[in-house]
């Protein structure tokens, strides 16, 4: 039997995931729930329904196919009862306006690999190839290794896209078949971490000491999240840790956005993350003081 996951999207020449242009391969599940989470459609492995009302061109046939009627028609157009729907997808298939669309599918890993490879001559020209992200790939371990495995073994650069809260040993086996780790440092400050995500960070700081002690090809990626990291002893307690390290990767700082949003509303989740992105001045001077403590430091878009 061959081994299969659930992912909610394949994303084609993908040039903010690693070096080149790539295909990131996005894995359902996480085990954290960040408050400003930009794919909180990867949270769970279910699939989830995501409704477009902009779309919906008020056919209606997605009322009759329902299995669990979890769909009925309102003032403003289809209203979905989340308590009813079981992510069966049944109605998207019927929509082709993409009204209504499934967040969440299973596949095998040749199936993946089979929509990668459509890719391999951007990768060969560009020094790109595959990144899994998420999510946390490594939720799914067997299925997320799995695939790393499947990449090289077609001779592709792999990148694997990591929060860091995995087993070791399951970190471990992953970076056998890995070229190099997006890593997330969101802070260092234990309360904090647990406060806004609902995991505090010793594991995810242990395997960042780990994962840098062995010369493994290593990016951190801070998100600067307004409220919760964007002080300026926010920076310096992150800059004095990555210092510390045995080998210090270079780190991105990328500015919180609200690209994200609207996710929320169209997965029926009520209130999610609100937040003004921050000045690029304040980004730069936050990135000036990681560099002060001699982090390489650079902006992200």
């Amino acid at each position: 039997m061959q081994t299969s996951g659930i992912i909610f999207d394949i994303k084609g020449f993908a040039i903010h995931d690693g070096p080149g242009i790539r295909t990131t391969v996005f894995l359902k599940g996480c085990p954290l729930r960040c408050e400003w989470c930009h794919n909180p459609e990867s949270q769970s492995l279910a699939p989830v329904l995501a409704q477009f009302r902009r779309n919906c061109i008020g056919c209606g046939k997605c009322l009759s196919r329902c299995p669990n009627e979890a769909l009925s028609a309102g003032e403003d157009g289809i209203v979905i009862d989340r308590t009813r729907c079981q992510g069966c997808g049944t109605c998207a298939e019927t929509c082709y306006a993409e009204a209504l669309v499934l967040r969440g599918q299973r596949m095998t890993v040749a199936e993946v690999i089979a929509e990668v490879l459509k890719d391999r001559p951007f990768y060969e020209n560009s020094g790109g190839g595959m990144t899994l992200s998420g999510g946390e790939p490594l939720f799914q371990p067997e299925f997320a290794i799995a695939l790393l495995r499947a990449a090289k073994a077609e001779g592709l650069r792999t990148c694997l896209d990591t929060s860091g809260l995995v087993a070791p040993e399951v970190l471990q086996a992953a970076l056998e078949c890995v070229d190099l780790v997006l890593y997330d440092l969101k802070t260092t400050d234990q309360v904090r971490h647990s406060r806004h995500t609902g995991c505090d960070n010793r594991l995810i700081l242990e395997n960042l000491r780990r994962v840098t002690s062995n010369g493994q090809a290593v990016k951190l990626r801070m998100p600067l999240v307004p409220g919760f990291n964007d002080r300026p002893e926010d920076m310096e307690a992150a800059a004095r840790f990555i210092a510390g390290l045995k080998h210090a990767p270079p780190l991105e700082v990328l500015p919180y956005h609200k690209l994200g949003e609207g996710k929320y509303e169209a997965l029926g989740i009520a209130g999610g993350f609100q937040a003004e992105p921050p000045a690029r001045a304040e980004v730069e001077a936050l990135a000036a003081v990681a560099r002060k403590h001699g982090v390489q430091c650079e902006v992200g878009g």
